[in-house]
């Protein structure tokens, strides 16, 4: 597939603003390329600390929302937790459960079911609140589209709280004005409130939850440093929900990890060792792709009181056999999505919808919570819109993920019609529909997209063009500064145009790691390892060089390839000994100017 290399180059006095924060110019371009541009930014997007949080008192709601959990616990009355069933809604019922236990009260977590019921709080969850006598139900990460629940809770005298994330609902008056819909509970608690005057809107369910409870923490007296297991949980949801790390993200996790590193959680430490993670090494990239898709798995092919169950374990012994059985659930769920990209692989070639702006892949086999995971991974491999579309109990269900250039949400709305239900936002949609409008639904998704060739190429966005002469062990340890990366916060990436590659060798049990011994114009020699498609890395190089250049690398004889890398610098350390390499992200032949 083609990429778009784009070298990024935003100005700024590099030399006095890194005078001005202690760091090297190298790391004040970094920031700058991520908007951070005053000494006052600068120095907060390295160095900010738990102090520059915002009050909780700010986000509306809050006040009154804590003096209701406050005289239900102090009565000893039941608090319903309603939840949902992904790692968000896990972790910021778990802060939630947590808080009212340790203020002295009762509380259970309710949860719908992904396939039968479908995401937030119900009707059912209400009858059984009421049924097993909750005398307050306050949901998280949920509630603030679901009027009608809301509603019923209090018709049935249940006191309700909704603490939330997601846009506040709203409809469109005859001048085009919004009018926003809240539910008609006591306290609604949502930073994205238009009359919320808390300053940072980015927070996950986790996020909301856990300034909750700070302030609870506050009102009952309890020592700040009792805040530190649930900010730990919440840097778990902030990352596995895929938030933007900037601002307040940003310090919850940085700070949350570093919890994290030493949790006491019997659940959390079973599950790092059957994964076989290093608590005192744990980066966000593990929370986003080892730990986060073991409870996600619990709510897309179980129950998640599977996790919930593993999370308020109290010992080892009780936590290991059911961390085992999630991270069993979650191979099973791994097995099962790379079957279904392989198969839609095979309808893609076979059916040619590469053919197509918009690719609709219709798995009538895959299990319908894994389509979303289908769909992004298709995007990946082809670069295109992609919908996967699977057989439900009452017609079709389908997810998708998009591109850049391409409103998956707004080019729905055109085939509103053919749909019985749909919603999302620009990267990624849900929808509902008939099993007979899916040939006229790919047939109108696909008209008018406004998309053109180039926009299906991958845009890499390159901060530096630095030799890799330029890393020593320091420079690169300093990048620590910018971490945690993920979303609004990605890994620095580097480039240089040309290497000479003096030998190739394959490692790992799998046989999916390239070793390459790499030389630059300058005559530097480094490691450069390379994590992704091997086959189509030899592929490109019988392509570009030859059959025998291919031979020459791994036998370690002099060849012709040259080619330039995108990387990220790093420290290999091997039997005590550290060693500077890079690891390549992306590669290209590209041709020398004449000199």
């Amino acid at each position: 597939m083609k990429e778009k290399w784009i070298l990024e180059n935003k100005k700024a006095d590099y030399r006095e603003l890194a005078a001005a924060t202690g760091v090297s110019p190298l790391l004040v371009k970094l920031a700058v390329n991520r908007g951070y541009r005053t000494k006052e930014e600068l120095e907060q997007y390295f160095f900010g600390a738990r102090e520059s949080l915002h009050d909780p008192s700010l986000l509306k709601d809050a006040k009154q929302a804590a003096s209701l959990l406050l005289a239900a616990a102090k009565a000893g009355r039941m608090v319903g937790i309603a939840s949902d069933f992904d790692v968000d809604g896990i972790f910021s019922a778990l802060i939630l459960h947590k808080t009212i236990t340790r203020l002295g009260g009762q509380a259970r977590i309710y949860t719908p079911d992904r396939v039968a019921e479908g995401y937030g709080l119900n009707m059912r969850i209400v009858a059984q609140a009421k049924e097993e006598e909750a005398a307050l139900l306050i949901t998280c990460d949920n509630g603030i589209a679901a009027p009608e629940p809301i509603a019923y809770a209090e018709e049935l005298g249940i006191v309700t709280i909704v603490t939330d994330h997601h846009e506040v609902p709203f409809t469109l008056g005859e001048d085009g004005s919004r009018q926003y819909r809240l539910p008609p509970a006591r306290a609604v608690v949502n930073p994205r409130r238009t009359d919320c005057a808390y300053p940072y809107k980015g927070l996950c369910g986790a996020g909301v939850a856990y300034k909750l409870a700070e302030l609870l923490y506050r009102q009952a007296g309890i020592d700040a440093a009792e805040l530190d297991e649930l900010l730990s949980y919440a840097a778990i949801a902030t990352v596995a929900d895929v938030m933007d790390l900037t601002g307040e993200n940003r310090v919850i996790v940085r700070d949350g990890l570093s919890i994290l590193r030493r949790t006491a959680n019997p659940g959390l430490r079973a599950l790092m060792a059957v994964t076989g993670l290093d608590p005192g090494r744990l980066s966000a990239y593990h929370i986003g792709f080892v730990l986060g898709p073991c409870f996600n798995a619990a709510g897309r092919l179980s129950t998640v009181q599977q996790a919930f169950s593993l999370l308020l374990a109290e010992t080892m012994e009780e936590a290991l056999p059911l961390a085992l059985s999630l991270k069993q659930l979650n191979d099973s769920r791994k097995d099962m999505t790379a079957a279904g990209v392989e198969q839609g692989k095979k309808r893609i070639e076979q059916e040619k919808l590469y053919r197509q702006p918009v690719m609709v892949v219709y798995l009538p086999d895959c299990h319908e919570s894994l389509a979303g995971i289908i769909a992004g991974r298709l995007r990946e491999a082809y670069g295109h819109p992609v919908y996967v579309i699977v057989e439900a109990e009452t017609g079709l269900k389908g997810s998708g993920r998009s591109i850049e250039a391409y409103s998956m949400f707004e080019h729905l709305q055109s085939c509103g019609d053919l749909l019985s239900r749909f919603g999302g936002h620009p990267m990624a949609a849900g929808l509902s529909m008939a099993r007979e409008n899916l040939a006229e639904f790919t047939r109108r998704i696909n008209e008018d997209t406004g998309l053109s060739e180039e926009d299906f190429w991958p845009v890499v966005r390159i901060d530096a063009a630095a030799p890799v002469g330029y890393w020593s062990e320091g420079a690169v340890e300093e990048m620590d500064l910018l971490e945690p990366f993920g979303k609004g916060n990605r890994r620095p990436l580097f480039a240089e145009q040309h290497f000479s590659l003096h030998s190739a060798r394959i490692l790992g049990k799998n046989r999916n790691v390239l070793k390459l011994l790499a030389e630059n114009d300058d005559g530097s020699r480094i490691d450069a390892i390379y994590y992704g498609d091997i086959e189509e890395w030899e592929q490109y190089i019988r392509d570009e060089f030859g059959d025998e250049a291919l031979t020459a690398l791994y036998d370690g004889r002099p060849n012709p390839v040259d080619l330039g890398f995108v990387y990220y610098p790093s420290i290999n350390e091997y039997r005590g000994v550290r060693t500077v390499q890079i690891v390549v992200q992306h590669y290209c032949r590209i041709k020398r100017r004449n000199r």
